[in-house]
């Protein structure tokens, strides 16, 4: 490596760590409360649902048909939206709405709602909770919920909704680039001292130093594993967005001019299930929106299905059934890109290995955040330091001819 190859790595190393820091910061210190989110809320919040009934092991649940009339019986005259079935407890969640036009009005007005819901329990079809009427004093939040909404919107948009994401998202792609550079720079450094060095009895400085290159060499694959898909899932929204206007709208072009039906006279929501299931062998049915919804079609119901092992729980396959017969129209795999995306956020949010996982991405995110602040240490104690005498006190024997070849390392400067 040329001498200046070598000083360009360390600009490169230098701004982009110094781009960054600030909002790595931020996002891993509020990851450490998200990766514990469903522990806090039972803590600090619990559940307030009525206990479910206790009944016999292997008790069937009720047919879904049963607990879709129950909920019409409810609130005679409005419309069922959704049904999705709990994924940790026996419970049934029903949507609902006066039409489907109210839904739309309400983009017009954001204190507005008129969707509610209901919950059943799955296997006796009785009613365990409903949401508050539209009309009734919005409950007080609490400091749980207050606190995990300000870490989850600063961890995922800095509180600047798409642009935010975006930005976010191209912070983690210079990470990626500050972890390349550093690898470069420090890699032949870091061979000349045994792993785990830190040397406490010379200056403070190499303290500081050996303690950032260790800490990034310990990390190095983790930090560029998180960084990468957090920089892709950060592309979610535009995605998604290229993926309804392509693929999406290709699909359902020949029923888009169609009429919604009456709901008194759609097919079967139980056989819509057991239809989904059969075209997504492996899968899971986790929800149904009914004709009509946003993005949806007017003559299907939209089953959404996804990968039963936990590495596989985000591979989701949209399954459309024709809500008129009953019959299958198709299941349809997402593009290539998409199913990156989601393959990428088990990695990048550490929940598909149980609690042992989750702690061990806790750890690893304190030693990050100890490799930023080790670097901002080194950057305040050596901004005005040229960059030559920089890299001299690395150990780099540098040729005074630009593109001479870098000297091996001085035994000096590696001790």
């Amino acid at each position: 490596m040329t001498t200046r190859t070598l000083r360009r790595w360390f600009v490169v190393h230098k701004w982009t760590s110094l781009v960054c820091t600030l909002f790595l910061l931020i996002v891993c210190v509020t990851g450490l409360p998200l990766l514990f989110s469903e522990q806090i809320w039972d803590t600090f919040v619990g559940d307030d649902d009525p206990p479910y009934e206790v009944l016999p092991p292997g008790t069937p649940n009720a047919s879904l048909d049963v607990i879709v009339d129950k909920a019409r019986a409810l609130y005679p005259g409005q419309i069922i939206t959704s049904v999705n079935p709990d994924d940790d407890e026996p419970a049934v969640l029903v949507s609902m709405a006066p039409s489907w036009q109210a839904l739309k009005d309400d983009e017009n007005y954001t204190d507005r709602h008129s969707g509610h819901w209901i919950k059943f329990d799955a296997r006796t079809a009785k009613v365990l909770e409903q949401s508050r009427p539209t009309d009734a004093p919005k409950e007080p939040r609490t400091w749980t919920g207050i606190i995990m909404g300000i870490c989850n919107r600063l961890h995922t948009s800095l509180f600047a909704y798409l642009p935010g994401r975006l930005f976010l998202g191209a912070m983690g792609g210079v990470f990626v680039a500050s972890l390349v550079s550093g690898t470069v720079l420090y890699g032949r450094f870091m061979k000349r001292l045994p792993f785990g060095s830190v040397r406490t009895d010379r200056a403070s400085r190499l303290t500081w130093l050996d303690l950032h290159n260790l800490l990034g060499t310990a990390t190095l694959v983790w930090a560029l594993v998180v960084g990468f898909t957090g920089f892709v899932n950060e592309l979610q929204t535009p995605l998604f967005g290229l993926w309804r206007v392509t693929d999406v709208r290709q699909i359902l072009r020949p029923y888009a001019n169609l009429p919604v039906p009456s709901q008194d006279h759609l097919s079967s929501v139980q056989a819509a299930f057991d239809t989904a299931a059969k075209a997504a062998p492996g899968n899971e049915v986790t929800g149904l929106s009914f004709p009509g919804a946003s993005f949806g079609s007017p003559v299907h119901y939209v089953l959404w299905t996804r990968g039963a092992t936990p590495l596989r729980a985000r591979l989701f396959t949209p399954v459309l059934v024709d809500a008129r017969t009953g019959e299958l129209t198709g299941a349809y795999p997402m593009p290539w890109y998409l199913r990156f995306l989601e393959i990428s956020r088990p990695l990048h949010f550490g929940d598909y290995g149980g609690m042992p996982l989750k702690i061990l991405w806790a750890l690893l995110d304190v030693v990050v955040i100890g490799v930023l602040v080790s670097g901002l240490v080194l950057w305040a104690g050596k901004r005005k330091i040229a960059t030559d005498a920089r890299l001299r006190a690395l150990g780099y024997d540098l040729d005074d001819a630009e593109g001479a070849p870098v000297s091996a390392l001085t035994g000096e400067g590696a001790r």
